[in-house]
């Protein structure tokens, strides 16, 4: 067919009108949800984490652990980051969440955010 000189083919863009709301806000959602994927940590020893552990309930700190826990796609879950609140024989309790010892991949002493940051 001939249209013209003056006529530019806009590719995929004429069919950008086609999208529902509904389409665009998943997708939206799901190029968020991407973006923010929790990265794998280095798997620490048991020692290593009772170290962190003790050192944090003695400054009365608050830590960033990682499960071991992964979702169906196979990524790791946010960290749970708290101050540490109590303990037992089998785990940790972080803001009214047990975290148990043998899950723990990752913990670390979270880092003091600055009131003017």
């Amino acid at each position: 067919m001939n249209y013209g000189k003056n006529y530019t083919d806009r590719g995929i863009m004429k069919w950008a009108g086609m999208y529902l709301a509904e389409h665009t806000a998943q997708l939206e959602a799901f190029q968020k949800k991407e973006h923010t994927l929790v990265t794998q940590k280095k798997q620490m020893s048991s020692l290593e984490i009772d170290e962190i552990v003790a050192c944090a309930v003695l400054k009365n700190v608050a830590v960033c652990i990682q499960k071991e826990a992964r979702d169906l796609n196979g990524h790791y879950y946010p960290d749970v980051i708290g101050k540490i609140q109590g303990y037992d024989n089998r785990g940790l309790f972080i803001n009214a969440e047990k975290v148990d010892f043998d899950e723990i991949r990752h913990i670390n002493i979270q880092a003091a955010i600055k009131w003017f940051e």
